[in-house]
């Protein structure tokens, strides 16, 4: 340990921070993963600092109770045989509440270090409040210049002490000399008004401009997500964008999926739409063109089959693609479904429920013999000639008419009308599909002159269909 923290050492500039940031606890942990609901905590280290005076620090490692990944252990240097004999987390939490009571957490990305303990105090039975400040956040907003504020940057950067990097104690040494460094660089009031803004946005993401967040504006619209490097990280909507990006931010201790989105968002950006519809179809569309690397519903679905029947002839059902099923013979589709068994499947339950033939609907062989399902009085017999072809035709439609698909009722293309104080939007479909979402009448005879021989979406199509029914202004464009 350097002289600087040796225990009862007073660090001048850490003691003219008043309160309520005059008790720290300078905290880092070394894991198993990324992932705090699902990763351990393998070794934690702690140095206490109140009111500027160092207290005695804490380190231990920690048996996760799981084997630790090769890849982890080149990058820590703990291995299944270093912790083994450590004790369990819950032999430590005693310790580790009269560390954390009362004080501030201070960590390097602090987000994820008091993820993994809020989960780990949490899988232990208890409950542990932590109040929680962020280097990384405190380097932005004091270093705006510089590009780069991993703890490895700010350890050259700023001279500080170093021990071993990736171990726990190795970069706990840094954060207490790096929060005296801003305070005799930038003065008292600069690192505190950092301080505070940061308290008041304790769910922004380390890596994320605070004042972008603040300036998400509180209307329908849909939001972005970008990494580092420009790569799109998730797609959302929202009929209220302000919360809905908030949200995101503030349960990222509970789902990895969100803690991971938290961790990895350095920008985001949002278009404002008129109303709900536009911020669903507008989504929609973004998701199956862009493929955000978090988003899994909504994604492109191509080959979707489903059941083209016309009830006015004497042939079964026929397996068809959605996509490349006729404007014209939209109403005599029914169901969607992702394989040809899933399928058949649920033609069969129907068959069942309805007293169909199975053999007539080609889910079981035998022509010219009764089928099995008749023998055992689950057929009206029409394999058997003791039922009317129209009567089965009857039943059939009506096993199917819960699934079918909505007919165009229009002799031409559509526009759902939304508006939001001057804003007003045109959502265009023909047939079902979405021709693009208008603001002038230029941008309507723009997206019908381009026309719609692209395939049917199935998402577009529901959207368009749950908006109709649930009465959104209609009218007709051509």
């Amino acid at each position: 340990m350097t002289e600087l923290l040796q225990p009862g050492t007073c660090i001048e500039a850490l003691a003219s921070l008043p309160a309520p940031f005059d008790r720290l606890a300078f905290v880092d942990i070394e894991t198993t993963g990324t992932r705090p609901t699902r990763d351990r905590i393998t070794e934690v280290a702690i140095i206490p600092v109140d009111h500027g005076v160092v207290g005695e620090p804490f380190q231990s490692l920690v048996d996760p109770g799981v084997a630790i990944l090769p890849t982890i252990t080149r990058l820590t240097g703990i291995s299944d045989d270093m912790v083994a004999g450590a004790p369990v987390f819950a032999r430590l939490i005693d310790e580790l509440r009269e560390l954390l009571d009362g004080r501030w957490l201070v960590a390097h990305n602090a987000r994820f270090d008091a993820g993994f303990l809020r989960n780990a105090f949490r899988a232990a039975g208890q409950v542990v409040p932590l109040r929680e400040l962020c280097t990384v956040k405190l380097s932005r907003r004091l270093d705006r210049g510089e590009r780069r504020h991993n703890l490895d940057a700010l350890i050259t950067r700023h001279a500080l002490p170093v021990g071993d990097r990736h171990r726990a104690m190795g970069d706990c040494l840094a954060l207490p000399a790096l929060l005296a460094r801003f305070v005799e660089r930038d003065g008292v009031e600069a690192v505190l008004e950092a301080l505070g803004r940061q308290h008041k946005r304790a769910s922004t993401p380390p890596n994320l401009d605070p004042a972008r967040l603040d300036a998400v504006p509180a209307v329908p619209g849909v939001y972005r997500f970008f990494g580092e490097e420009g790569a799109l990280l998730y797609v959302g909507k929202s009929v209220n964008l302000r919360s809905r990006v908030r949200s995101h931010f503030a349960d990222d201790h509970r789902s990895d999926r969100e803690m991971r989105i938290a961790q990895q968002t350095h920008h985001i950006d949002w278009i404002e739409t008129a109303g709900e519809i536009g911020a669903l179809l507008t989504e929609a569309w973004l998701v199956k063109r862009e493929q955000p690397i978090f988003n899994r519903r909504l994604r492109a679905r191509r080959g979707l089959l489903a059941w083209y029947w016309d009830d006015e002839s004497g042939e079964p059902p026929r397996l068809v693609q959605v996509d490349e099923v006729d404007p014209a013979d939209l109403g005599r589709v029914h169901g969607v479904f992702r394989s040809r068994m899933k399928a058949r499947e649920r033609l069969g339950e129907l068959a069942k429920e309805y007293r169909l033939c199975p053999q007539f609907l080609e889910l079981e062989n035998g022509a010219g013999r009764a089928c099995f399902a008749h023998q055992i009085g689950q057929c009206g017999g029409l394999c058997a000639g003791r039922e009317p072809e129209l009567a089965h035709r009857l039943r059939l439609k009506q096993a199917l008419g819960p699934l079918a698909f909505e007919a165009w009722p229009y002799p031409g293309a559509m526009a759902i009308r939304e508006t939001r104080e001057e804003r007003e939007e045109r959502h265009l479909f023909r047939h079902w599909r979405y021709l693009g979402t208008a603001r002038t009448d230029a941008d309507v005879a723009e997206l019908l002159a381009a026309g719609d021989d692209h395939p049917l979406d199935i998402d577009m199509y529901r959207l368009a269909v749950d908006a109709i029914r649930g009465g959104a202004k209609v009218e007709p464009v051509e």
